[in-house]
């Protein structure tokens, strides 16, 4: 008895080395890399601008979204904005046609001064910065909301937001 539980356990422990043995001489072999990213978003050193420097193609960015998810993930925005004609401005500002608008330019709604100065034009790119982290492409704008982290759902709200508007913006 005793010697059939120590060939049990003896073969349990070469079938480990063996297993553990071939990843480890296969990984030796065929030395894998990790792949590019198609895009890069690099994050701004903190002495320069607050600005991020883009190093993506927009239309390839943009293509990422559906107006669909926009809408979806739209919701964590409507607690404070609203989006519809002729919406009010609540604890935010009212987004309807905000592409092409300049930042702090809407009437009856009292901006930061960081958003006042800002003077900068939405577009899909100042879009993508602002909503990736509202407080570094802005600093001491008076939004709290952490930012849009998934490059999806970034793209998916910009186009959401592009199409409602008067005037959409022909998609880059």
């Amino acid at each position: 008895m005793f010697y059939e539980f120590q060939k049990i356990v003896t073969s349990i422990v070469l079938v480990l080395i063996v297993v553990f043995g071939i990843n480890k001489v296969s990984n030796i072999i065929f030395k894998s890399e990790e792949g590019i990213v198609a895009y890069k978003v690099e994050a701004v050193s903190e002495q320069a601008t607050s600005k991020v420097e883009e190093v993506l193609d927009m239309a390839t960015f943009i293509s990422l979204g559906n107006v669909e998810h926009g809408k979806k993930v739209f919701k964590k925005c409507a607690a404070c904005h609203s989006i519809k004609e002729g919406g009010k401005n609540k604890i935010g500002p009212a987004l309807w046609s905000v592409m092409l608008r300049k930042s702090g330019e809407l009437e009856n709604y009292n901006y930061s001064k960081a958003l006042l100065s800002h003077g900068k034009t939405w577009s899909f790119s100042e879009l993508n910065g602002f909503l990736l982290k509202p407080s570094k492409w802005i600093k001491g704008n008076k939004m709290g909301f952490a930012g849009l982290k998934d490059e999806k759902d970034r793209a998916s709200v910009i186009l959401y937001m592009n199409e409602n508007s008067s005037q959409p913006l022909p998609l880059p």
